[in-house]
């Protein structure tokens, strides 16, 4: 499917639906960055010398980043509430602290998300092209998960970079055709991020459904 045949598509699905995946995206976003905020900076010594701090006290760095990575569900689940919204499932706002009920699912999705860091960490380390390359071929890892929770970490990140095979540069293309709103989005302060994301997020749901979820047969 073509990259304009995409996002029709998924702006067909925002269509009455723009209010909840706003206020969805504005909770994750104050959720993802307050959170370690208020933890940061008592440990820090308070507002003033937050403010003032050049470098983060060990331990005020150490559990920012323990609830970044607490975190991570959090904003997977969101991903996975436009998959349901393209599919006409109907998802509450309310689903995307699921993970936060099965342990196993959100200890998975952080593990996971570790992996993958750590895996595009040492393709970067050769050079940047080979770790554009790796970081869009593990990027069906998330969507493949929600459809098949049975997958162990590695089973996820192996089957998003085999049903990639051949789709990495409509892929890159669809990334790119989202500069022009990303630089719009930056002139109205970060507040037109509250109305692209979902429609970024929604049109890579879109994408899933139409060239990653199936092709599992393909390959077979």
């Amino acid at each position: 499917m073509k990259i304009l045949s995409l996002k029709r598509e998924a702006l067909n699905a925002l269509k009455g639906n723009w209010g909840a995946s706003v206020l969805l995206t504005l909770i994750v976003f104050a959720i993802s960055g307050l959170v370690p905020l208020f933890f940061e900076v008592p440990l820090s010594g308070g507002v003033e010398a937050w403010l003032l701090q050049d470098t983060t006290p060990i331990g005020a760095t150490l559990v920012s980043t323990l609830i970044s990575l607490l975190l991570i569900p959090l904003s997977i689940a969101s991903i996975w509430f436009f998959i349901d919204l393209l599919r006409g499932n109907g998802p509450k706002i309310a689903d995307v602290f699921n993970p936060y009920k099965d342990l196993g699912l959100g200890l998975k999705i952080i593990g996971i998300s570790i992996m993958q860091s750590i895996f595009l960490f040492l393709w970067f380390l050769l050079l940047f092209v080979p770790g554009v390359i790796k970081s869009i071929a593990y990027s069906q890892t998330f969507y493949l998960l929600k459809d098949h929770p049975e997958y162990s970490t590695f089973e996820a990140i192996t089957e998003s970079r085999k049903r990639m095979v051949g789709l990495k540069w409509k892929y890159f293309l669809l990334c790119l055709s989202f500069i022009g709103w990303g630089l719009l989005a930056m002139i109205t302060f970060g507040i037109g991020l509250l109305w692209l994301m979902p429609y970024m997020s929604t049109t890579f749901s879109a994408f899933y459904d139409n060239h990653i979820a199936d092709k599992k047969n393909e390959l077979e």
